[in-house]
This record gives C-alpha cells, structure tokens and sequence, in this order.
C-alpha cells in the first residue's frame, strides 16, 4: 500500500540553490572574457536578469508607417504553409508584399499604387519620430512593472534606428537610416527609469541583400545572407551598438552568417558589459538564455528563459487587429505569472505608431498589468522556481508557485468562486501564517490532508490571478 509522508522542500530548495549558482556574482564573471569559446562558456547569467521576470519588446520601424497585415491567428496555430502569404505580423511587410497574391500586396497597390517602393516610408517616419518623447515611454514601462526594455534597432528591412556610421552596401543612400537617434534616445530615457536597456538586432535576416521572398519556412534559414560582404556588415553593426549604447541583453535574431566573427563579437560585448546577456538566436551553441516565440516550457527549466510575444497576433503596430485578436487581460496575467513559476521572463511586446504613440487597447493591457503587480510583484519579481512549477485538483483551482527568502508565494490563475478555496498538494507548517496579497489580515487556514483550505476575510483584491503568500515556506506531501 503506499503511504504519504511529509516532507520539507529541502531536495527542491537546495536544487534551485545549484539554479541560482551563477547568478551569486551580479557582475558576471569575474575573469575577462576572451575570444573563444571555452572562455565564452563561462560567461554567469548575472542576478539583475534571472530576477527581472518582466521586460517590454517595441517593434518599431519604417513598418509602423503602413502598419498593416491579415490578422492570421497566433505563430504556432496557423498553418504553416499559408503563413507568410498571409503573416498576420506587420514588420514582415516588405517580405510579404514582394509575394504576389499576398493580401498585403493587394492592400499595399490599393493604398499606395503599384509603383510605390517600401523604402519610400522613410520621410514619413523621420517627421513623425521627430514628435516622439522617448520619457513617457520609459515611465509607462516602468509603471507597468516592467525592469527592462529591448529596442528593435534594425529589424529584417535593414532599416537602422541608429545613425550608423557602418554603409550599406547594397543601398546607400538616406532612406536606410532614422534621422534621428531612437535608440540612443530610448537607452537615456530607459536608464533614467532605473530600468535596463536591451537592443535587437536581426542579424540573420536583411532584405536589402536579397530580393526573394520567403515563403516557407524552409526558406527562412536557407535565405541568411551568407557573403564575406554581409558577415564584415552585420559584425561592423553589433560592434557599433555595444560600443554606443552597452545594452544591457544583446538580443539577435534568425540566425547569423557563418563567415560572422561572434567570438570575437560576445568577447567584445562582454568586455563593454559583463553583467550583459546575449539570446540564442545566433545559431550557435551559446546563450545566456533561450527565446520561445508566443509559446512557452511546460515545466522548470533550468536554463534561463524568455517568452517573447506581442499583444495581439503582430508584434509591429497593426491597424487592422482589433480588441478579439488582443490577449485578455487576465489571461495576460496568468500568463506571466505561469513563465515565471518555471524560470522564465516574459518580454511583452508593444508596436508604437511611427509617432511614438500606442494604441489604447496596448495601454489599457500594460495599464492592467502594472496594477496586478504592483499588489502581486513581491511574488513575481526577485524569486525562484519552487520546488515544483504548478498544482491543480478536480474541483481546486489552477496553481502556480514562486518562492522568496522563506515564502512561498501560491498564485490561483483562475480566481475562485467564494471566498474559500484550495490549494492542492501543500501542507503548511503548523506557526505559518497565510495572506492574500493586497490584504490587509491573514487568512484563516486548516489542513486537510494532503491540501491547504484558506478562508478569506473580507473581500478578494482586484479581478484577476489571486496571490497567496505562504510563511514560513510549506511541506510538500510525496507519495513514497
């Protein structure tokens, strides 16, 4: 017959201890990086990233000016072999209107005529940036909570937000550049925040070196551009940001020409930043941490992690999405609350107006989210997996745990129906103490068996995910 015992959470906590090893020096490695490999290897994740938890992505770009894609569906529900015909993400516009047929073609003729050229949204953009204030931005990411932000400084367009000194070859000329410094201006405003402050980069990707378009994903690795030329350009580019800015995550994406220098480039930018991070879209067998794509680990994941996803179904401004195809803001909730129990960041992404202005429905979500978490974050920001990511029983609600200091933290992504509910699976120490956060009192709790019965006083906080802080942290019933 099996039996249960009671047990502390000693095996989970000392195993997220060894987790937590490298974050021990928030300044990275202590010994300078040099360009191999080996030494690359043993670059730490610092502190400041594994306990960030929340950072905001702006996609923003020479595509916020036509702002426009069929709103598909989600990456990962939508049939592959139809997506980038009808890529519901608007900074793919260039790539989708140069496949014949796309509803963004026929969108881009009606609009702008045949014979209007992509490149020729650049002086829009440059007068409307010119109007932007990058302050309010940096104040609304940090009233949403967020401790870090990631600029797309050159997305696939090869578009750059920088006053690069680095020509392009395939097309000098003005139309290539914003005429104004949005990423240096960002990284002040971010920083004055208190905030960190990323750059993107898509280093794998330029479509001013090449005129196919891609239409499978097949054809998404086989078109990186692979010439001596773009490896020196895209190599020349990621020097300049880091010695520009030293951005705090170096954030690359699809890939990198082989013939690309990246010893030499992650050396040189951990030098610049030691406490930096770099993601692993470079398709090389390194990274600080990895990047699912609106999608997520199903369990504790002992690498670091990011979910990066946008609002809506693109991650540039889309005028043509509305409130359905937008994340619910409870589900937004539960969604960040649900990464972080497994050792993920979320990087939530806005798509700004060439003007610098976001949508209502984009504040409304960031507003709702800054006000869950400025009751909840102390279970959010700053802690650890638990022992283990989640708990759910017939009848129960659905859970998801953290853990800080001597608390555990039990967040109920579904708020129950009364003012009583379970926490399956937890069995608390006789002294601890049980409160929702946001209230004022504990509340009253009672053991039955292997689950922890709370009864609430008074009302429950706000209209989302219920957080329930557990102290001294609980036992954990083990079926032996």
């Amino acid at each position: 017959m099996n039996r249960r015992r009671f047990t502390r959470n000693l095996a989970g906590t000392a195993a997220l201890g060894a987790m937590g090893a490298a974050a021990q020096n928030p300044r990275g490695h202590p010994r300078k990086i040099e360009p191999d490999w080996e030494s690359i290897h043993t670059h730490q994740v610092p502190d400041w990233y594994r306990n960030a938890k929340l950072g905001i992505f702006i996609h923003w770009g020479l595509y916020s000016v036509p702002a426009w894609a069929p709103p598909t569906g989600e990456l990962g529900k939508v049939d592959p072999t139809k997506w980038f015909t009808n890529n519901p993400y608007a900074e793919w516009y260039l790539n989708t209107l140069r496949i014949p047929g796309s509803p963004t073609r026929q969108h881009h003729f009606k609009t702008y005529g045949r014979d209007f050229d992509y490149y020729q949204f650049t002086p829009t953009f440059n007068k409307e940036t010119a109007k932007w204030d990058p302050s309010i931005w940096a104040a609304l990411f940090r009233k949403t909570g967020a401790r870090y932000a990631v600029l797309t400084t050159k997305h696939h367009d090869g578009f750059r937000l920088w006053p690069s000194k680095v020509a392009n070859p395939k097309r000098p000329g003005p139309n290539l550049s914003a005429a104004r410094d949005l990423a240096g201006d960002l990284t002040a405003a971010v920083r004055a925040q208190g905030l960190k402050m990323g750059l993107y980069y898509s280093g794998g990707l330029d479509w001013t070196f090449t005129s196919e378009p891609i239409q499978t994903m097949a054809g998404l690795r086989r078109m990186v551009p692979q010439s001596e030329e773009y490896a020196r350009y895209a190599d020349a580019h990621w020097t300049e940001l880091t010695d520009r800015y030293q951005p705090s995550v170096m954030w690359n994406d699809i890939n990198y020409p082989k013939l690309g220098n990246l010893p030499g480039i992650f050396a040189h930018y951990y030098g610049a930043v030691p406490d930096g991070v770099i993601n692993n879209r470079f398709g090389v067998g390194f990274s600080d941490f990895t990047t699912p794509e609106y999608a997520r680990y199903d369990k504790i994941t002992e690498k670091k992690w990011e979910s990066c996803r946008g609002l809506g179904f693109s991650f540039g401004y889309n005028q043509a999405e509305g409130p359905e195809h937008v994340i619910a803001p409870d589900k937004l909730i539960a969604l960040l609350v649900d990464i972080v129990s497994k050792n993920g960041n979320l990087l939530l992404n806005i798509g700004p107006r060439p003007d610098g202005s976001i949508s209502d429905i984009q504040l409304d979500r960031l507003h709702k989210l800054g006000d869950w978490l400025a009751v909840n974050g102390e279970g959010i920001f700053d802690t650890q997996p638990w022992v283990r990511a989640s708990a759910s029983d017939k009848g129960a609600p659905d859970v998801r745990f953290t853990r800080k200091g001597d608390s555990v933290y039990a967040f109920l992504l579904e708020r129950p129906s009364s003012n009583a509910f379970t926490i399956p699976g937890v069995i608390a120490a006789e002294r601890s103490t049980v409160r929702i956060l946001g209230a004022s009192a504990d509340s009253e709790w009672a053991q039955h068996g292997r689950d922890l019965e709370v009864t609430v006083r008074g009302t429950l906080p706000g209209n989302a995910a219920v957080g329930v802080r557990i102290t001294p942290e609980p036992w954990q019933v083990v079926k032996s």
